[in-house]
């Protein structure tokens, strides 16, 4: 029983740092996507601004 408590509780400790893992990388991929349009934005509105700076 001792045996299947430990292989029980490994499991879940392994699972509990795989999703803590998965969500921090989708929270990490969603930051990254907001991150990417606002730059993608910016850049936009310098070219049709026409602003060229040295």
């Amino acid at each position: 029983m001792n045996i299947a408590l430990v292989i029980i509780i490994v499991i879940a400790i392994v699972l509990a740092i795989v999703g803590g893992l998965s969500a921090a990388f989708n929270w990490l991929l969603w930051v990254a996507l907001i991150v990417g349009v606002i730059a993608l934005i910016v850049f936009l509105f310098r070219v049709i601004g026409g602003r060229n700076r040295v």
